[in-house]
């Protein structure tokens, strides 16, 4: 039933849709320009757009039903039938095919391929924020649903839609073409195209229209088409209630494939077998009603994370269909239902959800992706596996442990911890663990960092090998005081060794640590949601910070007194020139503490090589050597744009490239405490580069980066470096 599996990820396209993604984009065609008027009034209904949106009012709340199957389109459920009537189907040496021969006659005769209901209440209050409950949710062969998907939000829900966005006006054409009546008030009709559409015989000859209200310049409705008629159409009508615009519906229906059935020739065996082919599509359906504003806003109503899951069995939809079920819905339940438990999707659709977490989910373990295999230049290779025992095994404690192997060092690394919850409403557990292991020195603290965020640094450390060892146990206390604030408290005792020649202040290489570390994240904007797994991030938005404080301690046997302090801030905004995206980043360490407590530049660079190629990291330099460069304190900087510019190569993905600049500067007070070869960064370092996104159409970026400033050499390859990175990282 792999099939089965694609329809989850096909879910997961739908809910987020992007209704540009219909067509492809072919060239740019600068010659060809809009109506100057439809510009006008899309200006304005930018301009308008936050005084038109619902969350301009103090409070409200309304509710919503979504349904989403995958069919046959109904002009061919006949003609489908009819096929299977006619011809010998029956065959043993067809019954092997579970879906394009019997299954496929089973399943579409009387019911959809795939079925997925959805109802939920949206609450809103200035002082409080926004607030979402799953009322109910059923999704066809699952028995257990996958919270990270049915918390997906829908794409014109109090957001500007694609084609209104500043930074999408290059990719389409507009043209004021009419002025009509809809629910007694005047609107503009907008048509757009895309910039390389061209008309044929089988061809529309726009991709769309947006309808503008003249008085308010808020949009009652966009529609968008595909280029072959049939092939597809998405819908978003808003409706005014209160003086703003609020979504009431967003219909969908996109051909996803054709399905061939081969049909015997019995007159003439010899002839090829003749082919009848059906489309299967997509279908979106939501409604959006019981408009409230303004509301009694209660706190408790609005406590927890953004989505709240009240219900998940599907015994409660029938309060909020809008329209009742067909028979082939009905159906559709029980057919695919049996179909579920015999290929056992439950389980399948368990493995896709951890793997949204960075985990594979088998039963009551759950495997740590990250930790699979590595490389670093002290390590080499690092192959291992991490497991955790979740919430089958107990909801409330929850043991774990790891162990990986280097193949340069031949070293052996484990460790064995315990999460102990202290609620399931939320993030809120003591940890105990044991450790022993290796790590770089001078790293920049990733706890709290995203899955996302945590696979952009693995490239990290490629061209690195000043490491230390570290033994001890930790305690820590981990709380969400709110959807947006995120406290670690922890609390250490290490042995910890350097694994190159190092001496610090003629002390040697070894030493006791005993240090507590504060660890802050806030991330305002970003919707999370609780599951029986824990919290899961839907949505990362930015801005965000994080704020980690180390305090040494000379007691218990540790040796040093010092304090470091490093904090990262997240951030991108979006322009008519396009969109920014910017880290900043930077740390300080007061005291005396060995080299691998102070900082390291993060050079991906190798000075033993000819040519720089490297895989991103998330802070890393591409032309700075890994390992050379240490300070006491540093700032640093990330800054990308990508231009509203967009072309294609090959194949369907569209390119687009993105301006990088790169800087740090820091310094270091005591450099003669640490006996071994290394430089400080006292200088502005600087690189900048170009990032072809979608290098060939592929799901890679292209980085070319070059070195500027104070640390250029005479040597171009040293200043010169290629950089790869996998596009689904994103900024």
């Amino acid at each position: 039933m792999k099939r089965f599996l694609q329809l989850i990820l096909f879910c997961t396209f739908i809910l987020g849709f992007s209704q540009s993604k219909i067509t492809s984009i072919e060239t740019v065609v600068i010659e060809d320009k809009s109506d100057p008027r439809a510009l006008e009034i899309l200006k304005k209904v930018n301009k308008n757009y936050k005084e038109n949106s619902p969350k301009s009012l103090e409070s409200y709340v309304y509710k919503s039903y979504e349904k989403i199957s995958l069919d046959i389109d109904e002009d061919s459920i006949s003609q489908f039938n009819k096929f299977f009537d006619d011809t010998n189907l029956l065959k043993k040496k067809r019954e092997k095919d579970s879906l394009n021969n019997i299954s496929a006659k089973k399943i579409f005769e009387k019911s959809k391929l795939f079925l997925w209901e959805r109802a939920q209440e949206f609450l809103y209050s200035k002082k409080y924020g926004e607030k979402i409950n799953i009322l109910d949710n059923r999704i066809s062969g699952l028995k257990q649903p996958i919270y990270e998907m049915i918390a997906l939000q829908q794409s014109n829900r109090d957001k500007v839609p694609n084609q209104l966005k500043q930074e999408n006006r290059g990719l389409y054409r507009f043209y004021l073409t009419d002025s009509i009546e809809m629910d007694g008030r005047k609107t503009f009709v907008i048509r757009f195209r895309e910039v390389n559409y061209k008309k044929s015989n089988k061809q529309r000859k726009y991709n769309g229209a947006i309808y503008v209200d003249t008085e308010t310049y808020g949009v009652k409705k966009i529609e968008n088409f595909s280029k072959n008629k049939n092939d597809g159409i998405i819908t978003s009508t808003w409706t005014f209630f209160n003086n703003k615009w609020f979504l009431a519906q967003e219909t969908v229906k996109l051909k996803m494939s054709n399905m061939s059935m081969q049909e015997d020739n019995k007159e003439n065996p010899e002839q090829k077998k003749s082919k009848t082919s059906f489309g299967t599509y997509a279908f979106l359906t939501s409604r959006y009603f019981d408009y409230v504003s303004p509301i009694d806003e209660e706190k408790s109503d609005f406590k927890g994370y953004t989505f709240t899951v009240k219900n998940a069995d599907g015994k409660k939809l029938d309060l909020y269909r809008t329209d009742p079920l067909t028979d082939r819905e009905r159906n559709t339940y029980k057919t695919i239902d049996s179909l579920g438990k015999k290929y056992n999707i439950d389980r399948k659709a368990q493995v896709l959800s951890g793997l949204l977490n960075g985990a594979i989910r088998v039963g009551s373990l759950d495997f740590a992706i990250d930790e699979v295999v590595n490389y670093n230049l002290y390590e080499g290779f690092r192959v291992g596996l991490k497991a955790k025992l979740n919430e089958n095994f107990n909801p409330y404690f929850s043991p774990d442990y790891y162990f990986a192997y280097g193949f340069k060092d031949d070293r052996w690394k484990y460790g064995l911890g315990l999460d102990i919850k202290t609620t399931l409403d939320k993030n809120s557990y003591f940890r105990i663990e044991h450790y022993d292991d290796v790590t770089a020195s001078g790293e920049f603290y990733r706890k709290l960092w995203s899955f996302k965020m945590r696979t952009s640094n693995y490239g990290n450390n490629i061209n690195n090998d000043r490491y230390y060892h570290f033994r001890g146990v930790s305690v820590s206390y981990n709380n969400d005081l709110t959807n947006a604030l995120t406290v670690v408290l922890n609390a250490r005792r290490n042995r910890e060794e350097a694994k190159f020649d190092y001496s610090f202040r003629n002390s040697g290489a070894s030493f006791e640590n005993f240090n507590t570390l504060v660890t802050l994240k806030y991330s305002p904007n970003s919707t999370n949601i609780m599951t029986p797994q824990g919290k899961s991030l839907i949505d990362q938005k930015f801005p965000e910070i994080y704020l980690n404080y180390e305090q040494s301690y000379k007691m218990f046997g540790g040796d040093f007194d010092y304090t470091r302090f490093d904090m990262l801030f997240l951030h991108n905004f979006k322009t008519k020139l396009g969109t920014t995206g910017f880290r900043l980043y930077g740390g300080i360490m007061l005291g005396e503490a060995p080299i691998w407590k102070n900082f390291t530049m993060n050079g991906l660079a190798s000075p033993r090589k000819d040519f720089n190629f490297n895989l991103t990291s998330y802070l890393g330099f591409a032309t700075l050597e890994g390992g050379k460069y240490y300070n006491d304190k540093f700032v640093a900087y990330y800054l990308t744009h990508k231009l509203p510019v967009y072309f294609k190569s090959f194949g369907q993905n569209v390119s687009s490239f993105d301006f990088v600049l790169r800087g740090t500067i820091g310094d270091m007070k005591h450099p003669e405490y640490h006996d071994f070869r290394f430089r400080k960064l006292d200088h502005l370092y600087q690189e900048v580069g170009l990032e072809w996104n979608n290098f060939l159409s592929s799901y890679f970026n292209l980085g070319l980066f070059y070195r500027v400033g104070y640390y250029t050499t005479p040597n171009f390859k040293q200043n010169f470096a290629i950089q790869f990175k996998l596009k689904l990282l994103d900024f």
